[in-house]
């Protein structure tokens, strides 16, 4: 089958962490095709183009998510009547147009700005609501302005905020499909009027009424970033209308395009999230370059349309079960969620795994990307103790290099604490017997996450905010020993293979690296333990296994509508990318023309059918191949 693979812009044009997921994804599951979407905010990176692909990689479609080449500011592009609003270059809107535009974009904003006890909760219980506030979204004229002001007066019959929030998300993707755009359109100064209007309306909260003009054009800005995959030529049936299945790799914006796919073509949408990247708003919103007004507008719309992707995605794939719990808040239904762990790849770790430590029974070990997340600051205090306890204890901090300025000015004041509570204490490992000492890992002559893992008897993580802790899974694929704050989904992924202790809290963490750091026989009990659960639960097989069954199952319960993409040497269709029997070892296996499911059993005189398309008793072969399939190793 065909998967419409959703990307948050790391796979294919990078090698890095955002991309590995992806990455053993396409080449694990060879018998599928993937179609990826990948958002570009950078002309550099397009030139440079994807890294090397495997076979299974059909097409590669860049989604250029940077500004308009025009070169007008953002929240500031043509002004006057609404008569002057024009779309992507196509011409301007006639009057029937306009009206759907303001009408569509009015209840979008009504819904960003209404306060959440003021339409009533978006929860699953609203779905159907959502439903029918979104059929109408093709309608223009005065029914839908109607709908629309009834909604801001609060009236009885106003539809919840989820059916605005449909019904405005939705008429701007069909009007934009019509009309080829509406980057220029949300750039107005049009637009900025109807959001400082549903801004001041009734219903609003007190941070969202202070908004003011600067305000309201930033927030302009950025919904038009939002909502520019919109006005891009990708839904065709020969583009995403063309997959089978659309698989997101996260929820939030980059699953936008999977609800249009939904929309437009009905192909079921798979969303897959092993982090919360509404928590991750929540938690930016005080380093970003925005006033309160814009974070509330901000946050409001990203729970919106985080809820509507939770209500039309057919599966939703949490990480942990911490994100499970943070999905069912936002409204997502208990029943579409399953847990599917990520997969780390073990044989990295083969050779590190139950061997002796190599820094020695008193050397602690972290390892990670060097942010203040991390709470570095947490663990140096929490090693004074423990050096006060065991004076001959060591720690060692491997961190990746730092990119962003917070992150070298993070790693600059861990440094100079550091100094600070153990003088002389900053340099690298090799020039002397330091207690702590800063290292790289990544680069050519620096040690890879094995060798660090290696380098201690107990690994570290003093985190203060975690989504699922791939190093701690690395770490327990070693054998080692660990220290955790009990946060995110640390307790869920170690489960009693480690000591757990409060966030936060550099006493706590002291008292438990001295535990393990006196007693050998328990740190060796809990490293040869947490190495057998990782094996268990967080390999990359088992996460490909569940994603094969997945994708099977979504496949059995939509039917293919679009035509077979490949012929085979009668002219037949060819319902799937590769038949069942490739998957046995075999002569067979090697690379041969293939033929549809109909000729192979009707026959070379069998004739496709009208279009060239599966019809008939032909799809119910096709979802009998599948289910025989299905009951065999899973793979079609």
């Amino acid at each position: 089958m065909r998967i419409g693979l959703l990307t948050d812009g790391g796979h294919p044009y990078a090698t890095g962490e955002s991309g590995l997921w992806c990455d053993r994804l396409v080449r694990g599951l060879p018998q599928h095709e993937f179609d990826l979407f990948a958002p570009s905010r950078s002309a550099h990176r397009e030139e440079r183009g994807p890294v090397r692909l495997p076979h299974g990689v059909g097409r590669v479609r860049t989604v250029p998510l940077r500004a308009p080449e025009d070169g007008s500011p953002r929240g500031g592009g043509e002004r006057g009547l609404l008569a002057r609003l024009v779309t992507g270059g196509r011409g301007s809107y006639g009057r029937r147009e306009r009206r759907r535009f303001t009408a569509c974009l009015t209840a979008l904003a009504t819904a960003v700005c209404a306060s959440g006890s003021a339409t009533g909760a978006s929860g699953p219980g609203t779905s159907g609501s959502g439903t029918s506030g979104s059929g109408t979204s093709g309608s223009g004229g005065s029914g839908t302005g109607t709908a629309v002001s009834g909604a801001c007066r609060e009236e009885p019959a106003a539809p919840t905020t989820a059916a605005l929030f449909a019904h405005g998300l939705y008429g701007l993707a069909e009007l934009a499909r019509e009309h080829g755009g509406l980057t220029r359109a949300l750039r107005s100064e049009t637009t900025v009027r109807i959001l400082e209007s549903a801004c001041r309306a009734p219903g609003t909260g007190r941070t969202v009424q202070s908004a003011t003009v600067r305000d309201h054009l930033a927030f302009a800005a950025e919904l038009e970033r939002i909502l520019r995959p919109l006005s891009l030529d990708r839904y065709g049936r020969e583009r995403l209308g063309a997959v089978d299945v659309c698989h997101a790799a996260s929820g939030g914006e980059v699953a936008l395009p999977g609800l249009l796919g939904k929309r437009f073509f009905g192909v079921p949408l798979l969303v897959t999230e092993y982090s919360v990247p509404l928590r991750a708003h929540y938690l930016a919103a005080p380093d970003a370059p925005f006033s309160a007004p814009v974070h509330a507008l901000l946050a409001n719309f990203h729970r919106r349309l985080a809820a509507e992707v939770y209500r039309q995605a057919e599966i939703i794939t949490p990480g942990s079960t911490d994100v499970r719990r943070w999905q069912e808040r936002c409204g997502a239904d208990s029943a579409k969620l399953r847990t599917v762990h990520p997969g780390t790849a073990a044989d990295r770790f083969t050779d590190v795994g139950g061997s002796e430590d190599r820094g020695g029974p008193h050397t602690l070990v972290w390892v990670g990307r060097i942010e203040p997340a991390k709470d570095l600051i947490s663990l140096l205090h929490a090693f004074a103790e423990v050096r006060r306890a065991e004076p001959g204890a060591r720690l060692r901090i491997f961190g990746t290099p730092a990119e962003d300025t917070g992150s070298i000015t993070y790693l600059a004041h861990c440094r100079a604490l550091a100094a600070r509570l153990f003088p002389g204490a900053t340099g690298a490992h090799a020039e002397g017997d330091h207690p702590v000492s800063f290292e790289e890992t990544g680069g050519p002559e620096a040690p890879g996450a094995a060798e660090a893992y290696a380098a201690g008897g107990v690994v570290v993580l003093s985190s203060a905010v975690e989504d699922f802790p791939s190093g701690l899974v690395e770490a327990m694929f070693c054998g080692r020993a660990t220290v955790s704050t009990d946060v995110g989904a640390v307790a869920e992924v170690i489960g009693g293979t480690g000591l757990l202790v409060p966030p936060r809290n550099p006493r706590a963490l002291a008292d438990a690296c001295v535990t393990l750091l006196r007693d050998p026989v328990r740190r060796a009990r809990l490293g040869a333990a947490a190495r057998a659960r990782a094996l268990e639960l967080f390999t990359v097989e088992q996460n490909l296994a569940a994603f094969r069954g997945i994708y099977l199952e979504l496949v059995s319960r939509s039917p293919v509508l679009r035509e077979a993409d490949e012929l085979g040497a009668d002219g037949g269709p060819r319902p799937f990318a590769t038949p069942p029997e490739a998957q046995v070892p075999g002569r067979w296996t090697q690379p041969v023309p293939r033929v549809s499911l109909r000729a192979a059993e009707a026959g070379p005189e069998a004739e496709p059918g009208p279009g060239g398309v599966c019809t008939g008793v032909a799809k119910a072969a096709c979802a009998a191949g599948a289910g025989a399939a299905g009951r065999g190793d899973g793979d079609v």
